[in-house]
């Protein structure tokens, strides 16, 4: 959830990850330049704010505490002290109400205790922060081992780094169930089908064979994931013993030819096999639990340190979430799970937050 990006002087974000950070990240963006170290707010949208040269530290805001809005957008002041400011990536449980985020509640914490000791404070957390001080002119990373660096940029997630484009021909195409777990936040690229013919065999689940020439032109979705949704697939797979990556021509719809990464069963063979051109299986028609979304939209103009926050709507005190007769369960224990105000789920026994794209449901017991 969310992510953190510091970026030098002279350097350039790569369009396509401001544009993810969006995307991935829609309910904010703050940026302390820090060629000036001014502060300005804007809408996850216009990520082309960042398309510079200017050296800054920006915040893209994904909701699990506190409303949407301009009140609740990264950085804040650390209590009185209008010099220090923070953000975070990550969620602290307890912190932070439908109304007002954790990290607003954190900051505000920290400017009634000794800066000296902001260092141990925060790194109790298993978050990644970053706090600045726009008089000094100088920032800290916190948790720095948790962070990535790439091409000289900083980035507190590797979620909005999507490298790799990886054809998908099961139950990772879109509207089956391993989709839902593993590739909702990643780039849909377009569909398209092997460029040579493979043999695809739907036994129970299906496999592609490493026999070129040999069956279809297999039907596939094309995805572009990051470095960690690359490596959660290799392990679904069970790569490199179970099943093996390689790269192949994939020919998309509008007729480009990409090299993509797809997995083969090893070891197995298409003799004897009925060979398909697609797979169809059994698809799920995902619905989000109901939930209240606000009516109001954004505030749009960027303001600076020294302007007043305009007051955005507030949410109305007697609106409830309410979820579907269906008792959700975290999937990596399988324990139950709590919900927020706006749909994402957080498992006390393991200390994961999901979207309601990740998590499992079955029938609540009588």
């Amino acid at each position: 959830m969310c992510v953190i990006i510091i970026k030098q002087q002279g350097q350039r974000l790569p369009k396509e990850v401001a544009k993810t950070s969006g995307r991935v990240n829609p309910h904010g963006l703050g940026v302390i330049w820090m060629d000036t170290f001014e502060i300005t707010y804007h809408n996850s949208k216009d990520y082309k704010v960042l398309d510079t040269e200017r050296p800054f530290i920006a915040h893209f805001r994904y909701a699990t505490v506190g409303a949407i809005g301009i009140e609740n957008t990264h950085p804040f002041p650390c209590g009185a002290n209008k010099n220090e400011w923070l953000m975070m990536n990550g969620t602290i449980y307890g912190k932070g109400n439908k109304t007002e985020c954790d990290t607003k509640v954190l900051a505000r914490e920290l400017g009634n205790k000794p800066r000296h000791t902001w260092k141990k404070e925060l790194e109790q957390y298993p978050c990644r922060f970053v706090s600045v001080n726009v008089r000094n002119r100088s920032y800290q990373i916190y948790n720095k081992e948790l962070w990535v660096q790439r091409d000289g940029i900083w980035y507190s997630r590797t979620n909005v780094l999507e490298e790799h484009l990886v054809a998908v021909y099961g139950t990772l195409k879109k509207g089956h169930g391993n989709y839902y777990h593993h590739l909702t936040e990643s780039k849909f690229i377009s569909k398209g089908v092997t460029k040579d013919k493979y043999p695809l065999v739907v036994d129970g689940l299906p496999y592609l064979i490493e026999e070129k020439g040999k069956g279809h032109n297999v039907e596939v979705e094309v995805f572009k994931v990051d470095d960690d949704t690359f490596k959660d697939i290799d392990a679904l797979e069970g790569h490199p013993n179970w099943y093996e990556r390689k790269q192949i021509p994939i020919k998309l719809k509008d007729g480009r030819v990409l090299t993509c990464w797809i997995y083969f069963n090893k070891g197995q063979s298409s003799v004897g096999k009925k060979l398909h051109k697609s797979y169809t299986g059994h698809s799920h028609k995902h619905q989000p639990a109901k939930s209240w979304q606000p009516a109001f939209t954004f505030w749009e103009p960027q303001r600076t340190i020294d302007e007043p926050l305009i007051d955005d709507p507030k949410l109305p005190d007697d609106q409830e979430f309410t979820v579907a007769e269906e008792c959700p369960v975290c999937i990596n224990c399988f324990n139950d799970l709590e919900h927020d105000f706006y749909g994402n789920y957080y498992c006390k026994a393991c200390g994961e937050w999901f979207s309601e794209n990740e998590i499992i449901k079955f029938g609540c017991a009588n």
